[in-house]
């Protein structure tokens, strides 16, 4: 089982390229279990998707 900072960092790194297979049922697996986890990673997926947005619009 995957510690909650091995989780966050998977997470972050998500963002930036594919998940290991292996990479991705650990973090699945965590997930399940850890609230705080599942709630970074909405804060990040919800950071990303404004961040692309607002390039939009500045551009």
């Amino acid at each position: 089982m995957l510690t909650c900072r091995q989780a966050t960092q998977l997470l972050s790194e998500k963002q930036d390229r594919s998940l290991l297979w292996r990479e991705r049922s650990d973090l699945q697996l965590h997930l399940l279990v850890c609230r705080s986890c599942r709630r970074y990673g909405k804060q990040i997926r919800t950071l990303s998707q404004l961040s692309k947005a607002f390039r939009k619009i500045d551009s």
